[in-house]
């Protein structure tokens, strides 16, 4: 384990000061060389070309800080391996060692809301001046009570299966990673089942029913296009909302979108079909909306149910429908799981094998493989 002390230039002229912890590299099984490392953002700033003396006075007071705690790391990292106990590590206070788990993750926007959301709850739970050398099994069962039992949302309800996944999942990861860096003395897990994953209902329109919303009057033309746009393509709301002409790509073999994902941050390359392409338009200026006037709100969500009333759709659809509705024409329609998870974007396989579900055929077989019975319906 190598650590090093870095900094990250900012718009502000001034730079952040971090520590990497390096722990080598692994070979992926595509053969790509993934470097394992860790970021411990100190919340220090240095500037970057300091004006005057009080500018340069800051930055070496601000620098001898950062050094200092880069030989605690040190310290904390040859005291583990060496298994040499360090009782002050201890007495840090939960809520302050999941805080700063939680903010190790703030470049990573869903997996940080997701901290952010199950901190609210631990900290309903947790005493403030609860230390990890205090935790043990009961306080893990605890929480894990309180969420089936107490835990409300916003609007006062109880959690759903998958809130408790989520949360109870984040809870665990912190004391899993403070057992791994030797602020516990014990896996307090070892005992603890979680919550099972819950499925939740995915509505998505067939082929015929999206036909028969095309031909239906949509009281807003935008809409219409963008969440047909999205039927085809799959692109989730918010990235439909921020795409620009800059990431509309015309190009010699066919268009795609080369754009980042509002929710994983990660860069796509998804190439669109003649008539997805049609649905944007005529080509404006590069950094103008493609779907100019699109909103988000109750108005919108409304007139998408009034929209397949007019059609003839009697089921909950809403705009993120449609992002279930591309998965399944495509798996339909002949398209391997992976492709399908790779134009979704999807991190993990198991997410897109979800829709496999909706399209088994063999279920479909299944049904009619008993004979007609002569059945006399009275």
């Amino acid at each position: 384990m190598k650590i090093n002390l870095k900094q990250k230039k900012l718009k502000n002229d001034k730079s952040s000061l971090f520590l990497e912890f390096y722990n080598g590299y692994r070979i992926d099984k595509n053969g790509v060389k993934k470097h394992l490392r860790k970021f411990e953002y100190l919340k220090q700033y240095v500037f970057d070309n300091p004006k005057n003396a009080e500018e340069k006075r800051k930055n070496k007071e601000t620098l001898q800080l950062a050094e200092n705690i880069l030989a605690i790391r040190k310290a904390e990292y040859i005291q583990g391996k060496y298994k040499i106990k360090n009782d002050k590590k201890g007495e840090l206070t939960f809520l302050e060692y999941y805080e700063q788990l939680k903010e190790d993750r703030f470049e990573t926007k869903a997996n940080y809301g997701n901290w952010d959301a199950a901190l609210k709850h631990i900290e309903k739970y947790c005493p403030a001046h609860k230390q990890l050398k205090d935790i043990d099994t009961d306080f893990v069962k605890g929480f894990k009570r309180y969420l089936n039992t107490k835990a409300k949302t916003k609007s006062g309800t109880p959690l759903s299966q998958n809130s408790k996944y989520t949360y109870f999942n984040k809870f665990k990861a912190a004391l899993r990673e403070a057992y791994t860096e030797n602020y516990l003395e014990e896996n307090v897990l070892r005992s603890v089942k979680g919550f099972e994953q819950g499925e939740s209902t995915r509505e998505y329109l067939t082929y015929s029913e999206l036909q028969a919303l095309i031909q239906a009057e949509c009281k807003y033309p935008i809409l219409k296009n963008a969440f047909i746009f999205s039927c085809l393509t799959g692109l989730r709301w918010s990235d439909i909302d921020k795409l620009r002409w800059s990431e509309v790509r015309d190009e010699d073999t066919g268009t795609r979108i080369i754009f980042r994902q509002k929710k994983t941050d990660g860069l796509e390359y998804l190439y669109v079909s003649e008539q997805s392409r049609k649905l944007l338009g005529k080509r404006a200026n590069e950094s103008d909306r493609v779907f100019r006037g699109l909103k988000y709100g109750a108005v919108y969500n409304t007139e998408i149910l009034r929209w397949c009333m007019k059609a003839g759709i009697t089921k909950h659809i809403t705009f993120h429908s449609a992002r279930h509705t591309n998965a399944v024409l495509l798996l339909e329609n002949g398209a391997d799981i992976y492709t399908v998870s790779k134009r979704l974007g999807h991190r993990e396989i198991r997410t897109t094998e979800i829709y496999t579900k909706i399209i088994d055929e063999k279920m479909k077989e299944a049904a009619n493989l008993i004979p007609e019975l002569d059945l006399t319906i009275e």
